[in-house]
């Protein structure tokens, strides 16, 4: 399937509506909810059974998915923010909780859920400027520079990733409760 040119139009999420994908342990998409394929613009057949990074928007550091894969392939959830492509070319930012799924037989890891909602703009404008440096550093130096100044970064900040993540998108009260009932109706 042939990616989309990425086009400089926003497509403004519904605050109160919620996208949640599920993929296999190599990342290829299982379920879409309704909103995601509304949003991404390719038909439940078109999804299933692609990669997860089919709505991968080039502004995104490789970095930020090796972090976020890294994570849930260990068996721990990871919170990010993100800028996706639709399949028409627009984008959209959102924040992403990732699950891994296990089976209850084996313990061992089956598959992932990513639950999402709109990002707040003022997560997207701090972020912004963060993923263009990473971008810039991975254009020149490759994934280790930009992974040895994300971790410089966090430590000059005095936090660790998730605490990052955590202050930008704010995640208390209504956030918090969202992503904890979204796991709850479709863990």
């Amino acid at each position: 399937m042939q990616r989309p040119v990425p086009l400089n139009e926003e497509i403004v999420l519904d605050p109160k509506r919620y996208i949640v994908s599920k993929t296999d342990t190599k990342g290829i998409i299982t379920y879409g909810n309704e909103y995601f394929i509304e949003i991404v613009g390719y038909s439940e057949d078109e999804l299933i059974g692609q990669p997860h990074n089919i709505i991968r928007h080039p502004d995104m550091p490789k970095i930020v998915f090796k972090v976020m894969w890294d994570r849930i392939n260990s068996g721990k959830n990871i919170k990010a923010i993100v800028k996706n492509l639709a399949k028409d070319g627009r984008y959209y930012w959102v924040v992403t909780d990732f699950e891994p799924k296990y089976d209850p037989l084996t313990n061992k890891i089956i598959g992932h859920t990513a639950y999402r909602k709109a990002a707040p703009k003022k997560a997207v404008e701090a972020i912004e400027p963060i993923y263009q440096k990473l971008l810039a550093i991975e254009a020149t130096g490759g994934m280790e520079a930009s992974g040895k100044f994300l971790v410089e970064y966090l430590d000059l900040k005095k936090v660790t990733y998730d605490e990052f993540v955590d202050s930008l998108i704010e995640y208390r009260g209504l956030t918090k409760l969202f992503f904890e009932a979204m796991k709850k109706l479709f863990g």
